[in-house]
């Protein structure tokens, strides 16, 4: 399938090993990668960074076959998610400082269309996650909002 902002088509990727079971060699239980997601999300990691601490120092190649659970489930059960789901917070992250950028070159016409491109995937995931329930309805992107957002 194309892609919608670029003339290319998707590349190939590298696709995980099928398992159904937790292999016998991982060395922590359920009740301590739990205890490890819990305490990383404390310290303000992202689930894909708590994903990639398991898996590269303690050894954990799946959470999900490991406890049953994905990592946003544990994060959502303990109470620890954050307010913004991640791929809108990581766009108004990228949003503002594209904007910072903008604002000390003015004739940069190439990243003025990125910033462009960027709200405009700001806006679709904004529609996608008010109809899942996920952000309030009253939630509305502007780049004031964004900045507020991510300054908490």
């Amino acid at each position: 399938m194309a892609r919608m902002h670029a003339r290319k088509k998707g590349k190939s990727s590298s696709k995980r090993p099928f398992m159904t079971e937790n292999p016998k060699w991982v060395p922590l239980g359920k009740t301590e990668i739990e205890d490890l997601v819990v305490k990383l999300a404390s310290d303000g990691a992202n689930s894909a960074k708590i994903g990639l601490v398991l898996r590269d120092q303690h050894g954990v190649p799946n959470v999900k076959l490991a406890t049953g659970k994905s990592i946003t489930e544990i994060m959502k059960e303990k109470g620890i998610m954050p307010k913004l789901p991640e791929d809108l917070g990581a766009l108004l992250k990228k949003v503002i400082s594209l904007d910072a950028y903008l604002k000390m070159n003015k004739r940069d016409l190439h990243n003025r269309r990125n910033l462009h491109l960027l709200e405009a995937k700001i806006r679709r995931l904004e529609r996608y996650y008010k109809g899942r329930g996920v952000i309030p309805e009253s939630w509305k992107y502007t780049l004031d909002r964004a900045e507020l957002e991510l300054s908490r």
